[in-house]
């Protein structure tokens, strides 16, 4: 049962307890031990009194008619002077799976950390209080976290797919915003600042430790932190309509912009972002799940097995010209032995992982040996049984013994070097909580009429 936090003192209502929370208050921040719904979408407000009540209205509308996901609404209302606040706390009493933030301090980047820190969804994601963003891109950014395809998931107004109407200034600072981060941080996401995106809980537990604006830059922080981190983003083109009349000071943004994007490289310079520690949880995790398998591994294996032989029949046939034929196969089985243990770790049992490498290299190198022996023993007997026998002979008889030491290879890789790749795929933090939604903080009112709501005049947080 979700317990109702209590509001500041200045506009705590009567009768209502004094709450714990020492930075933001509302139902949102009391869910941690209830059973959460799928997702959460929160709405960062300031001052937003003309259009607040009309979007969340509109937003809950369609998401109860189109979502087929259970679903939150949090308003989080940031310091406003206005009726926000009110009206936020209006529509988490009178609305079911609506609820509202009250935070002391502005900030898009604080309200959504408040939030996101505290709720109990699966997926995490945020829209500007304009809705912008068409409304029928919520299932598309939602549902591959949902279903645990990606990590996170942008909308984009600079992809191919997208339609925007804004004015050519904004079009222009946007683009040259995202052209920067590409010089600058090598950045692979093509919107930073779209005001519509959602991250699994999991993911953004990781991360928002690490993220510190705690105003625009904040989309743009996480964004990399997660890329740099080797999650998977999912980019969803919007259809996405602006309003020049915009109360973002667009100079004070850029330079904060700029100043962000120098500590993250200094962060980079100095090694003081983790971000080895969270790349190696989330490629230990994908390089499980993309363990295929035996016969595709065996198909794989075979295939690169083919190539390393062609690869040691010529290096070999190159080293007998300067060296005997058991010094040139030892060199050219080692050679190979290590580019093949190398890209069977990757390609046939999905180990992308660098945790282990050289543990399994070494491993690799026993597993050479075994190959060695036989394909050693194939020429002793050989020479032998036909003490004048020509390169070509020599040639043949490694060719099968290298086919059965290929053999012995899989099975050891596969059984020894590789176990993981043979178990079935661990699975992710379950991206699907239970059925119910999370219950409102008070009875419901009656549902909303059918007629499509009005919608708000738009403002674009960019």
């Amino acid at each position: 049962m979700v317990q109702q936090a209590t509001l500041p003192p200045d506009i705590r209502q009567p009768g209502e307890a004094t709450s714990t929370a020492p930075e933001a208050t509302g139902a949102a921040l009391s869910l941690l031990g209830s059973k959460g719904p799928q997702v959460d979408i929160a709405i960062p407000v300031y001052n937003e009194e003309a259009d607040l009540e009309a979007s969340v209205r509109r937003l809950h509308a369609y998401l109860r008619a189109q979502l087929p996901f259970s679903f939150r609404i949090t308003v989080a209302d940031n310091a406003s002077t206005d009726r926000s606040w009110a009206i936020a706390h209006s529509l988490e009493r009178e609305l079911p799976d609506v609820v509202a933030v009250h935070l002391e301090e502005k900030g898009r980047g604080r309200a959504l950390r408040q939030v996101w820190t505290h709720s109990n969804a699966a997926v995490l994601a945020y829209m500007d209080v304009d809705l912008s963003t068409d409304l029928a891109a919520v299932l598309p950014l939602v549902a591959p976290l949902v279903s645990g395809h990606s990590d996170m998931a942008i909308g984009t107004r600079l992809a191919h797919g997208s339609r925007v109407v804004r004015g050519t200034k904004r079009e222009v600072i946007s683009r040259c915003y995202n052209l920067f981060l590409r010089a600058t941080l090598a950045a692979g996401f093509s919107d930073a600042q779209c005001g519509f995106k959602a991250i699994r809980a999991d993911r953004a537990r990781a991360l928002l430790p690490l993220v510190k604006d705690t105003e625009w830059f904040f989309d743009t922080e996480l964004l990399f932190l997660a890329e740099r981190a080797g999650m998977r983003i999912h980019e969803v083109p919007v259809d996405w309509v602006d309003d020049p009349d915009s109360r973002v000071d667009l100079l004070a943004t850029a330079l904060d912009d700029v100043k962000g994007v120098a500590r993250l490289l200094r962060g980079l310079a100095t090694g003081n972002l983790p971000l080895a520690t969270l790349r190696e949880a989330t490629s230990a995790e994908q390089a499980v799940q993309a363990s295929p398998g035996l016969f595709v591994q065996l198909a794989r294996f075979s295939a690169i097995g083919v190539v390393s032989t062609v690869a040691y029949v010529a290096l070999y046939v190159m080293l007998r010209a300067t060296m005997g034929a058991l010094g040139a196969n030892a060199l050219a089985l080692l050679v190979t032995a290590v580019a093949n243990t190398a890209v069977n770790r990757r390609v046939t049992f999905g180990v992308r992982s660098r945790k282990a490498q050289l543990r399994h290299q070494l491993q690799g190198i026993v597993v050479f040996a075994v190959g060695l022996a036989v394909t050693t023993g194939a020429l002793i007997g050989l020479h032998k049984v036909a003490p004048g026998a020509g390169r070509g002979l020599e040639v043949a008889v490694l060719i099968t013994a290298g086919m059965i030491a290929t053999a012995v290879r899989f099975a050891l890789f596969r059984s020894w070097v590789f176990p993981g790749a043979t178990r079935p795929p661990v699975a992710r933090r379950p991206m699907t909580p239970p059925s119910h939604d999370v219950p409102a903080p008070t009875p419901p009112s009656p549902t909303l009429p059918s007629p499509t709501l009005p919608s708000p005049t738009p403002r674009s947080s960019r």
